[in-house]
């Protein structure tokens, strides 16, 4: 493991200038998990080591002047998981967290961490892109949001500049009456990371028809995809079983995959069809739009 200094700001400006300062020569340490992992393979060399655990705003979960979730980038994943407010209000979110590698993991890796980590093979980034969620950069230049969706670049890639720091996520309140679902399809039973996930986003109109659709693929390439347009169509019709399978076939043959040990690239996009149409039908019925039947179908 390379040597490098361990340095504790104690508040956003002093890590922001830090940052400014050491550019690519130092990384940030929330959990610590990705950090420690990378540092042990020596595929990262820093110097400095930026620990945000005394920067107390980043700890901190709440609700912003519009309703949105402001999920702090010290907040580890079980933290969101357990919280109430997450609980009653993005339900799908807590329980995609909640299966997420094991508790002792979720203990201590950070949410805002998974997302600036990039990896395909990751969860959170898929359903947080479904919600509209956005990340908040922070640097001595100013600030910005982006939106997850737009996050994610390439396989641990991202958009975020070295002297930049995600400070925050902010997911969006839920549409009223809208159902969500997020379901990750694995091959390999020993592991929990997914050889596939897909969060979908059912939003109804006032006469039960559709009013907005959203779907993300996420573990099937090297960052987590979306069509917009080929959900623009289904606006305004009733969610039926012949739209369902017409939108997992135009996802299956628009999602770019990959081959590794999970999976093949021609499995993927076979899986893509089979669980795009799973997680809009859970989706709608979360949502009242699909009375047959169960949940879990």
């Amino acid at each position: 493991m390379a040597d490098c200094a361990v340095i504790a700001p104690a508040t956003l400006d002093e890590v922001l200038s830090l940052l400014a300062e050491a550019g690519d020569a130092a990384t940030v340490v929330a959990g610590g998990v990705w950090v420690t992992l990378t540092l042990r393979s020596g595929l990262i060399q820093p110097r400095w080591l930026v620990r945000l655990r005394r920067v107390t705003p980043l700890q901190e979960l709440a609700l912003a002047g519009d309703g949105s979730l402001v999920i702090g980038a010290g907040l580890s994943h079980r933290a969101v998981e357990r919280s109430p407010l997450v609980r009653t209000h993005w339900a799908v979110l807590a329980e995609t967290l909640a299966d997420v590698a094991n508790v002792r993991v979720r203990e201590q890796a950070t949410l805002v961490g998974n997302l600036c980590e990039a990896d395909p093979a990751s969860d959170p980034p898929t359903v947080l892109a479904a919600l509209g969620a956005r990340l908040e950069l922070a640097s001595v230049r100013g600030r910005r949001l982006v939106p997850v969706a737009d996050f994610i670049l390439d396989a641990y890639q991202t958009v975020r500049e070295p002297d930049e720091l995600v400070t925050a996520v902010y997911v969006p309140p839920l549409p009223p009456g809208s159902g969500a679902a997020y379901l990750k399809f694995r091959t390999r039973s020993h592991e929990d990371r997914p050889a596939l996930g897909v969060a979908a986003l059912v939003v109804p109109d006032a006469a039960g028809r559709i009013a907005r659709l959203e779907v993300v693929v996420g573990a099937a390439g090297n960052r987590p995809q979306r069509f917009p347009k080929s959900l623009e169509h289904a606006q305004g019709h009733p969610f039926e079983d012949a739209l369902l399978e017409a939108l997992a076939d135009e996802y299956a043959r628009s999602v770019e995959t990959v081959s590794d040990l999970r999976a093949s690239a021609w499995y993927r996009r076979e899986m893509v069809r089979v669980f795009v149409a799973r997680a809009l039908r859970r989706a709608a019925q979360r949502a009242g739009l699909y009375p047959g039947g169960s949940e879990e179908a």
